[in-house]
């Protein structure tokens, strides 16, 4: 029923249709064009950001509809004669675009005929409904508003016209070459992912940058990312993934859940040809180190030209792109950073370490590992799939995970699950939130293993360690939001421990804890390291032994060490050691130091590593043994970023850039990479020297092309430093006066 395109298509979008008939009198009215009303639909929808809706603007190409679901958008039907209301009949014909879909049909949900009714004829309407009313009628000029389901396929679509006299049954088709864009809609209440508060829609819907933190639990810090999910290619890239590579058909795409679970798969390359190749060695040759992105933008155009795989991801840039296609189609979602989360590759609810005499890690005996820290997702939906009261205990917030890191249903993906669920310990929820709760909240239990023949000996047992600082942006502020709350009581609470038990009695291997180290309280010990260390400069480790005994003295027998690893727990490597041997006499403390020199770990902080620091020391005379294994990182400098005039949208605003060199050896072969919202290319600027301890300034312009909050997100790499970032947000004014004849890409670098 569709007609042919016709290929040269006005930037007004302005579609021209067949001849007029030789008798206007006799004949079925002719549509001549139809205007989508990009502006006016823009606004009212919210969706006058996307580069589709701007095409026109940008280089002269028609511009793009995109609407939600489930709320009215306005068409203005131009034909080739007066409109009679009491001969001429309308009908639409709506259809998901068949180049994304082999098979389209009524039954299936992905052709709606729907005939053009006055507003006097309205009937009561429901969340199923479509609906096409004529609101005004001028002459040859029709304004109809057309209403899809609050359920309706999340997909491209394409719009047909019929038109013919109600006293005869001959029928005239026009095919518009109107195509739209349909989301999923959290301004809808009938919509599954409805959220209410204005200010929570604009955060975790509109929002085009946002915060993600890395790091340890000592020391973690915010990394600016860029979704920008309105730019170039992203909703069609998203679209693309949701349904070539997570195989959601048009009839399933406008349910949340199987769009959730289906778009953790299609982001990681494991089981498919996923946007994002996950490495997490050292040679990052062939693509682009995770820690040089500075935001999704780059990989979901790079895969969406190539239809490639694009390298390389880790948890974060995983995260940051699942954020980006979530938005782009419409589900809110947030990025959430867990520090101490636990890999539970046993389904035991415990992560195990073993440990040889020597302190040498067993990594032979479990695959279990605790990363320093880890990022996900959260979507915001309704869960009725999970049957009824689903509202009280499974809606809202639900996990979902890109990381390829264990299999769900034989492929690498996570979710959605339940926040509350996870909290509550209900580790049997759909989806994998077993998974999740041993990520926040499993126990971790060290092992001495001294032979074959020897039973192993449980050093320590940590319930708290765990899930730390559970963190996420903010609503409407640059500033971390703590929401350990939402996935855990409080640790060693009653409550929490209750809730472990629960987990535990439903988990499908409970482990044994025997052989526990006895007590013993004459002697503590603690470890300490400096938290604020900035790259460049040395650090210490204090071991603080004291004797609490008032008439015994103690031999301690110890070491502490120094090796480095990756964030996400692999590639350990020893650094540096100290046995220790001292007599604490009663009442007394005693202490040692470790200290490792800049010229000692400086060629190991190119590779995200971080330092684990190991302490053990036993008493002579006791078969107690304290163990201790903690994460630490040297800090990183930010790149400052000032703005030198008052942003105006469409007009040159001007930035400058500082950073300092924290090291006592120069930075060579380095660039800055800058993103801006509204601006559609990022500014690159080489650096090729950056002396010992000197700062160095650069400066750009970039042109926002929208008034209201915009954000600036800077990255630098050098051949001896990398990952250094830094951000910051502003408010763009309307500029009155648009700057006409200002290209909307333009993001120049002037000295």
């Amino acid at each position: 029923m569709f007609g042919a395109s016709n290929a040269n298509l006005s930037p007004l979008m302005m579609w021209p249709q067949a001849n007029s008939p030789a008798d206007l009198e006799e004949e079925a009215l002719e549509v001549l064009s139809v205007d989508p009303c990009i502006g006016e639909n823009g606004e009212a929808h919210r969706t006058g950001r996307f580069e589709l809706m701007n095409r026109s603007e940008i280089d002269g190409s028609p511009s793009v509809l995109v609407v939600r679901r489930g709320q009215p958008f306005k068409l203005v039907v131009h034909c080739n004669r007066s409109f009679d209301e009491d001969r001429d009949v309308i009908s639409l014909m709506l259809a998901v675009d068949p180049k994304d879909e082999d098979k389209i049909s009524h039954g299936h949900g992905t052709v709606v005929y729907l005939p053009v009714e006055s507003r006097s004829e309205s009937v009561e309407e429901d969340e199923h409904d479509w609906r096409a009313t004529l609101d005004t009628v001028e002459d040859n000029v029709l304004t109809v508003s057309v209403t899809t389901s609050a359920l309706a396929s999340v997909s491209r679509w394409q719009l047909s016209i019929d038109t013919k006299l109600n006293d005869t049954e001959q029928i005239k088709s026009y095919g518009t070459s109107v195509q739209f864009y349909l989301l999923f809609n959290p301004w809808c209440e009938s919509d599954p992912v409805y959220l209410e508060g204005e200010d929570l829609r604009e955060e975790y819907v509109l929002s085009d940058t946002t915060l993600i933190w890395r790091g340890c639990e000592r020391s973690f810090h915010p990394t600016i990312w860029k979704l920008g999910q309105f730019e170039r290619d992203i909703l069609d890239c998203s679209l693309l993934l949701l349904s070539k590579v997570g195989r959601v058909t048009a009839t399933y795409r406008g349910n949340p859940v199987r769009v959730a679970r289906a778009l953790s798969a299609a982001i990681n390359s494991n089981d498919d040809n996923g946007a994002l190749f996950g490495f997490w060695g050292k040679d990052f040759s062939g693509g682009t180190a995770p820690t040089k992105w500075v935001g999704s933008v780059d990989i979901l155009q790079q895969y969406y030209q190539t239809k490639r795989s694009v390298k390389y991801g880790q948890c974060w840039v995983f995260s940051g792109v699942l954020a980006t296609v979530a938005r782009a189609i419409g589900i809110p979602c947030r990025v959430v950073s867990n520090f101490n989360s636990a890999h539970d590759s046993e389904a035991s609810l415990t992560i195990d370490y073993y440990f040889g005499e020597d302190n040498k890690h067993l990594k032979e005996f479990s695959s279990d590992m605790t990363w320093n820290f880890h990022v996900w997702n959260e979507l915001w939906m309704k869960r009725s799939d999970l049957g009824s009261g689903s509202d009280e205990l499974y809606d809202g917030w639900q996990a979902v995970d890109a990381t390829p890191q264990e299999l769900s249903d034989g492929m690498y993906k996570l979710g959605p699950a339940p926040v509350k669920a996870v909290r509550r310990g209900e580790i049997n929820v759909l989806y994998d939130c077993d998974f999740v709760f041993a990520e926040v909240n499993a126990d971790e239990i060290y092992w001495r293993y001294r032979g074959s023949g020897h039973p192993l000996k449980l050093m320590k047992k940590d319930p708290a360690r765990i899930g730390q600082f559970i963190s996420t942006k903010a609503v409407g502020k640059f500033e971390r939001e703590d929401i350990t709350g939402s996935y855990k009581f409080e640790e060693r609470s009653c409550d929490e421990r209750i809730i472990m038990m629960k987990a535990l009695k439903q988990a499908s291997n409970p482990f044994a804890r025997i052989h526990l180290s006895e007590e013993f309280s004459d002697i503590d010990i603690n470890v300490e390291v400096r938290n604020d260390v900035k790259v460049g400069e040395p650090f210490t480790i204090t071991v603080n032994i004291k004797n609490n005994s008032s008439d015994t003295g103690y031999p301690v027998e110890g070491i502490v060490h120094v090796d480095t690893i990756l964030y996400n727990g692999t590639g350990r490597k020893p650094l540096k050691a100290m046995p220790f041997n001292l007599q604490v006499d009663p009442d007394s403390t005693a202490s040692v130091e470790l200290n490792v020199e800049f010229e000692e770990y400086h060629s190991v902080v190119l590779d995200q590593a971080y330092f684990k620091i190991l302490c053990s020391a036993s008493i002579e005379g006791t078969t107690y043994e304290f163990f201790r294994q903690d994460d630490y990182r040297v800090r990183r400098p930010d790149i400052k970023i000032n703005l030198d005039n008052e942003p105006v949208s469409k007009a040159p605003l001007y930035v400058t850039a500082t950073l300092q060199n924290p090291m006592p050896i120069p930075l060579t072969g380095g660039q800055f990479r800058f993103e801006c919202s509204g601006v559609w290319q990022p500014v690159e600027i080489p650096c090729d020297y950056i002396g010992a301890g000197e700062e160095t300034a650069v400066k750009f312009r970039v042109w926002p092309q929208f008034d209201g909050k915009a954000q600036i997100a800077g990255k630098f790499n050098a051949t001896e430093l990398n990952d250094v970032d830094g951000f910051l947000a502003f408010e763009v004014d309307m500029n009155k006066e648009v700057n006409a004849g200002r290209s909307l890409n333009d993001g120049l670098v002037f000295a």
